[in-house]
């Protein structure tokens, strides 16, 4: 049972008491500015006290400072029933077999009115009636893994997903969706690619910027997108995300060459040095690319072992040796620094990569533009870093070299082997050169000029 005033405190909690209103009332509000009605809201318990909330007509919530308030009234109520209805998923045996494992995040959830929180709706009855679509696609099973904030993501959670899907293909289901929150999913879409040896089928990474109860929700089309894709022949660690504001496709991305690239707008994600793999339109992929690996009968295995002390560090102006020592007292096996430029630190900390590298330490240079490549024989100082032992990550992401990185040295303690697999091409992580168009593609030259790439 909610309480009446849940999560209300202070000045809010007095004007709605004073008022005699409670939670799912429906009530008017007359500011300064405007007049608003709308269902009251529960609030979260570390939500700021001079607000009130509620959820308007066109479903969008608002908040409303309580010192703009000239009157509010109640003026009906509404039952709070928020669960969605489950339907029977239809089986079809003509359709391709899909597991959808979830991790947490927004893509297969609805908004819980009484924590703030998003909660799973997510079994497969719960699925089919809120995007009947999938049915149409492929025949579907869920199981929550784990339920985490995506920030919360670490190497052991990595690992049981390997495991999980190692066993999947063995037991013959034809393709895997993971719901995933997007504020991590590079970092896991990258863990995967290297810890799953022979992948035979597709694992496709999905998430929403918006949760499903909003009007704008990106989360039934990317599961309409990534269902799609669980179900082709690209049998690689993938993200399938929105590639336009517009909510017209999706891109499919390599899992190693991905980035979220703003905090916000549905179309968060760009491949990175490169072009997508493909596009995702009305249940139809389109191909950019076609060196992709694709299904096979070959047996994948799971190599999971990493190494959890791993860094990674941005290079600053002003950064000093104690940043590094921190890293090496503590005893890690291995640095990554995003560079400035073309893969450059502060000559200041020159003495603690030295100590570090004696230390058997591996350090691995990245540059923070993100696009481009480490170029280390430019300049001196680039020279200098070759000299001590730095090795180049050439044009991997800071945080596919961090997996990369973390992977390679939980493989091996040989430190030839370490510099050989790190310079290896495993998972599509290294490009022989970016692309020009990588740098600012848009899907009209990318679809008039498919054949090229």
């Amino acid at each position: 049972m909610i309480e009446k005033l849940k999560g209300y405190k202070d000045e809010a909690k007095d004007i709605l008491e004073k008022n005699g209103i409670n939670i799912w009332d429906i009530i008017n509000i007359k500011t300064k500015e405007s007049i608003y009605e709308g269902i009251l809201l529960p609030r979260n318990e570390y939500s700021a006290s001079n607000f009130i909330e509620i959820k308007l007509g066109n479903n969008y919530n608002i908040g409303i400072d309580v010192s703009k308030i000239i009157n509010i009234e109640k003026t009906g109520e509404k039952k709070a029933d928020y669960k969605i209805p489950e339907k029977k998923f239809p089986k079809n045996k003509s359709l391709p077999n899909i597991i959808l494992f979830g991790t947490g995040g927004t893509v297969a959830s609805r908004l819980d009115y009484t924590t703030g929180a998003v909660i799973p709706s997510f079994t497969p009855g719960e699925l089919f009636s809120a995007v009947p679509e999938l049915a149409d696609i492929c025949n579907i099973e869920t199981e929550i893994v784990f339920e985490i904030l995506s920030e919360n993501m670490k190497p052991e959670y990595w690992q049981k997903l390997a495991l999980k899907i190692e066993k999947a293909t063995r037991e013959g289901i034809d393709g895997i969706i993971i719901g995933h929150g997007t504020d991590t999913m590079g970092f896991t879409s990258a863990a995967l690619s290297f810890m799953l040896k022979d992948l035979n089928i597709p694992v496709v990474l999905v998430g929403s910027q918006r949760s499903s109860d909003r009007p704008s929700s990106d989360a039934a089309l990317n599961l309409i997108n990534a269902s799609t894709v669980a179900t082709s022949d690209i049998a690689e660690v993938t993200v399938c995300m929105l590639g336009s504001s517009a909510h017209d496709y999706g891109l499919i991305h390599r899992g190693t060459l991905v980035r979220k690239m703003h905090s916000s707008v549905r179309h968060t994600f760009r491949t990175i040095d490169d072009i997508p793999l493909g596009m995702v339109k009305d249940k139809k992929i389109t191909m950019f690319k076609q060196d992709y690996q694709k299904r096979s009968d070959k047996i994948t295995t799971a190599k999971v072992d990493f190494e959890k002390k791993v860094a990674l560090i941005y290079s600053y102006p002003g950064m000093e040796n104690d940043i590094i020592d921190f890293y090496v007292d503590k005893g890690y096996k291995g640095i990554v620094i995003a560079g400035t430029g073309l893969g450059h630190v502060s000559t200041m900390v020159y003495d603690s990569i030295k100590r570090a590298i004696q230390e058997d330490i591996t350090i691995l240079m990245t540059v923070q533009t993100l696009h481009g490549f480490t170029g280390m024989n430019v300049y001196s100082t680039g020279r200098q870093l070759l000299n001590m032992g730095v090795l180049s990550g050439k044009n991997m992401l800071p945080e596919t070299a961090y997996i990369k990185l973390g992977w390679t040295l939980g493989q091996t303690k040989n430190k030839k082997e370490i510099q050989k697999l790190l310079l290896s091409n495993i998972s599509g992580e290294l490009i022989e050169r970016e692309l020009p168009i990588a740098f600012n593609y848009n899907i009209d030259h990318l679809l008039k000029n498919k054949d090229l790439f």
